[in-house]
């Protein structure tokens, strides 16, 4: 079988999930559901492939550092190519396959988005060793994830006749999002979601660029011809890369190729899309809530707490989110969670920073309360920044700290009876307490 070559996506901010997710701290690097990211969750889950020969991340330039300190963190070394500029998925897609085709010619490309959960490694390893079979064979295969409820937020796909030993099908047709009408017509028709994974031979695609975006597949071969890898990290050339249509991957290829089959996968899956989702992916108590950071619940259910920032304090309430970082709060029904873009998009259209940054910068500090007896600051670390913590009672908010040896993940609470060095594991959100 043909060497595996994941290459994983990984731009975009998630303005669904504001106020936590933003430019400068997109939500794939983000712990939103567990202890991980959901770009390390992916990196981990594609390194346990068998035939795995090398993994690609495809990112801009302001995230390359997130990229390197969140793959540090899990002890994985990847190849990271940066594109100049955001030209949508089929530029990044193309420059990915022409690294891969360069290198292996027979190289069967696995390419995923860094922002998504599936709650079954095993059996996403299982399908996706059966999607690169297919792959090897010519055919394009895209995942389709049974539906488990009518959503309207998803594409799907009408599986075809069945293709090779019947472990993937034709695709006879990718269809937009449905209104909820027509969403519970698919699931009874056998629709799958289409869950924007692929499986392809490098040499595949690149063909069926030649054949329908001839600028894009030009400018990727010219991209990895020109390649220099310096510690794992190659800038693709911006003069090449300018010279690609802008385009996604589904209109230029996916939607006009002969070649595209499905793998109905069986694994438990979610594009991360919105609050409700991360609510979904969570794991909840007894009553249904999920929380996290310096948060008490009382008389709650159905609700997702999570908070970098304040404490929070909820009562009385059901089916609710809130979301406190040190600069914004959101509040909104979980099933209005698909609003919250509307709120960014007025927050942008009224000329706020705060709808695409964060007011606390990297690495500063802020006083939230100071008295006679003590003090509370806020303080915000960059990936890997090195600290001097004083004599006080930190609390992590968010990311981690490596200090006296051992390492401390969100949620720890540390007295430190003296000023001790430390070094920030992610971004870091920090409140230290201390005595005046």
């Amino acid at each position: 079988m043909a060497s595996i070559y994941p290459v994983i996506l990984c731009g975009g901010s998630g303005t669904r999930l504001w106020p936590a997710s933003r430019s400068d701290q997109p939500k794939q690097f983000l712990k939103l559901v567990g202890h991980r990211s959901s770009f390390q969750e992916t990196v981990l889950r594609v390194k346990g492939i068998a035939g795995v020969a090398e993994i690609v991340i495809v990112t801009g330039e302001a995230m390359v550092g997130f990229v390197v300190d969140q793959t540090a963190e899990i002890d994985t070394p990847v190849t990271i190519l940066v594109e100049p500029e955001a030209r949508d998925s089929a530029p990044a897609v193309a420059a990915a396959a022409a690294y891969v085709q360069r290198h292996d010619p027979d190289g069967v490309v696995l390419m995923l988005a860094a922002d998504h959960h599936i709650a079954q490694p095993e059996i996403f390893q299982d399908a996706a060793v059966t999607a690169a079979a297919a792959a090897e064979a010519g055919l394009i295969v895209t995942f389709g994830v049974q539906p488990t409820v009518p959503a309207t937020g998803f594409g799907y796909i009408r599986p075809g006749a069945a293709l090779l030993d019947g472990s993937v099908r034709e695709v006879a047709a990718f269809v937009e999002k449905p209104d909820q009408e027509t969403a519970e017509r698919y699931l009874l028709e056998g629709y799958l979601w289409n869950s924007g994974n692929f499986a392809f031979k490098a040499a595949t695609l690149i063909g069926e660029f030649e054949a329908f975006e001839p600028s894009v597949a030009e400018a990727a071969k010219a991209c990895a011809a020109a390649l220099t890898l310096d510690g794992g990290i190659g800038r693709l050339d911006a003069d090449a890369f300018a010279g690609a249509k802008k385009i996604s991957l589904d209109y230029a290829v996916m939607e006009r190729t002969t070649k595209a089959a499905v793998a109905p996968a069986a694994f438990a899956w979610s594009d991360l899309g919105a609050w409700d989702a991360i609510w979904e992916a969570s794991t909840r108590d007894g009553e249904g809530n999920a929380w996290a950071g310096d948060v008490d619940l009382h008389k709650t259910s159905g609700v997702l707490v999570r908070s970098t920032g304040p404490y929070v304090g909820v009562i009385g309430v059901s089916d609710i989110v809130v979301v406190a970082e040190p600069d914004a709060v959101l509040v909104c029904h979980r099933k209005d969670s698909q609003a919250v873009k509307t709120l960014v998009d007025g927050l942008k259209a009224k000329g706020r920073s705060i709808a695409s940054r964060k007011s606390l910068a990297a690495n500063a500090t802020e006083t939230l309360v100071s008295t006679d007896g003590f003090a509370v600051e806020l303080r915000r670390a960059a990936p890997g920044a090195a600290l001097t913590l004083p004599a006080a009672t930190v609390q992590i908010l968010e990311g981690g700290l490596e200090m006296d040896g051992g390492v401390h993940a969100a949620g720890a609470v540390i007295p430190l009876p003296a000023e001790t060095p430390a070094r920030a594991i992610g971004a870091a959100t920090l409140l230290v307490t201390k005595p005046r």
